[in-house]
């Protein structure tokens, strides 16, 4: 097929995936989707109890003896919206804008992450020739915690030999490794008492970039959550006396937060109040001048509050969000240039009394994340909030000379007239989970091009589709020669 073939092909199965609402734990309607999809391409194909979805495309003639190849990526996606724009991710589809060789979505995430991944392998599962068994693997829950995975029955990886994930992000790298991870949720219920009879402010923090938590995380970016915190702290350092109602902000775990707000209530003059934020806003720009050049505070004044947090429970929620890391906590001993361990502040809710927060380490090295889950105990013991540790979702070690990598970078410099970057990221990637049922499989990842994943921003580049289509043909043709 002419490149322009397989774009529009692959086009068509993204623009019926987007079509979908599919939110991470909210995927029913998308598995149904590709159950029925599937079947009618004639693919043997299983719905477990988490809504994962296996199809079997059995060999060509003559390649019955072939190992078998699994194909996977994940149906999930962050969903979030710049602000202003109005976007309900269970109900609403993806609006997709093609501008030139971009393709992106009006003022939400795009989905590209791993829609795209999604249905480069449906296309391929059409068109294939000459090829082995074939299993597709489609996942849930990848982005929130890969629970799609982890519950996966460990029958559909043990009879295969190699497996790719198709959830990368750059045309040109082929990742041998990954990242593990783990939640942290801080929860507690605050104790809120009668405001006083005094303004109530609206201070917000915008115009930050955000991104992805991991393949962003060492670009410097600010983060919306961490700066609200140090906002109010300079209110306190100033002599402003005020208290807080409420404060929130962030969209996924998994997200740098790009928008934070807070409702304060105090007897302060407005115009106290605004030089303590241009003298903060002047601060932050300064620190964040090459990665944040669209980085404001607003203050605005805000209807009145009945009730503020108690001042002990509100000091308490702010000293978390100054005192857990947030950022690039340490690079790579190994890997030079390479993220070893980090952490996000990606999440504040409040509802009512009730408040969480959201952190989400990640590292190479198991053990920074065991030193993470212990200094979340000791900060949570110290200012009274309970701790919520999740499952520990596994690094994926780096294995660069395994045959499998060793195909699809020789068929890639064959077909670009180039060499492929063979490279470990810091992300999590389900090949983690999936190495824990089948240590004897071989893994690797890879992608089409996006740019700002998990943000409003988040793009495709449309020239990237048809090569990694192509890629991919060919490394299954070459791995049914075997």
């Amino acid at each position: 097929m002419k490149n322009s073939d397989i774009l529009q092909s692959v086009m068509k199965e993204f623009r019926a995936l987007a079509a979908i609402p599919r939110p991470s734990g909210h995927e029913k309607a998308v598995s149904d989707y590709l159950l029925t999809h599937l079947k009618e391409m004639g693919l043997m194909v299983v719905q477990d109890e988490r809504n994962n979805i296996i199809a079997d495309l059995p060999a060509a003639h003559g390649r019955e003896n072939a190992p078998r190849v699994i194909l996977q990526g994940h149906m999930d996606m962050v969903c979030v919206a710049a602000p202003g724009v109005a976007y309900e991710p269970l109900k609403d589809a993806i609006k997709l804008v093609e501008d030139g060789d971009v393709l992106r979505a009006d003022g939400t995430s795009l989905g590209a992450d791993d829609g795209i991944g999604v249905a480069v392998i449906l296309h391929i599962l059409r068109h294939l020739k000459d090829h082995g068994p074939v299993r597709a693997i489609f996942t849930v829950d990848e982005e929130r915690g890969m629970t799609g995975a982890i519950h996966l029955d460990e029958k559909y990886l043990k009879d295969a030999q190699y497996l790719i994930n198709c959830d990368s992000e750059n045309l040109d790298e082929l990742c041998v490794g990954s990242a593990g991870g783990v939640d942290l949720t801080f929860s507690r219920t605050l104790k809120l008492v009668a405001a006083a009879k005094e303004k109530a402010w609206r201070l917000s923090v915008g115009g930050l970039q955000g991104g992805h938590s991991g393949e962003e995380i060492g670009e410097g970016r600010a983060n919306a959550l961490r700066l609200l915190s140090l906002s109010l702290a300079a209110f306190s350092e100033a002599g402003v006396d005020f208290s807080l109602a409420s404060l929130a902000g962030g969209k996924a775990k998994n997200a740098i937060a790009s928008d934070a707000t807070a409702i304060i209530v105090t007897a302060a003059p407005e115009e106290k109040l605004r030089e303590v934020l241009m003298q903060e806003e002047q601060t932050f720009r300064r620190t964040y001048s090459v990665t944040e050049p669209a980085l404001h505070l607003s203050l605005v004044e805000a209807p009145p509050a009945d009730q503020v947090i108690a001042a002990d429970d509100a000091a308490n929620l702010l000293r978390i969000l100054r005192l857990f890391h947030t950022g690039v906590y340490q690079m790579s001993a190994v890997t030079p240039g390479m993220v070893e361990t980090s952490s996000n502040l990606g999440v504040v809710r409040m509802e009512g009394a009730e408040v969480d927060i959201v952190f989400y380490p990640r590292s190479s090295v198991e053990g920074k994340l065991f030193e993470f889950c212990r200094m979340a105990k000791d900060l949570a013991e110290l200012t009274g909030f309970a701790l919520h540790i999740g499952t520990l979702a596994p690094s994926w070690d780096e294995d660069k000379d395994n045959p499998l990598a060793r195909v699809i970078t020789e068929i890639f410099e064959q077909q670009q007239g180039k060499p492929m970057k063979v490279e470990t990221i810091h992300a999590g990637l389900e090949c983690g989970w999936f190495y824990r049922k089948n240590p004897q499989m071989k893994f690797v990842s890879v992608g089409v091009t996006t740019h700002d994943i998990h943000s409003p921003k988040e793009s495709l580049e449309l020239p990237t589709v048809a090569p990694l289509v192509e890629l991919l043909s060919a490394a299954l043709t070459k791995l049914a020669e075997q």
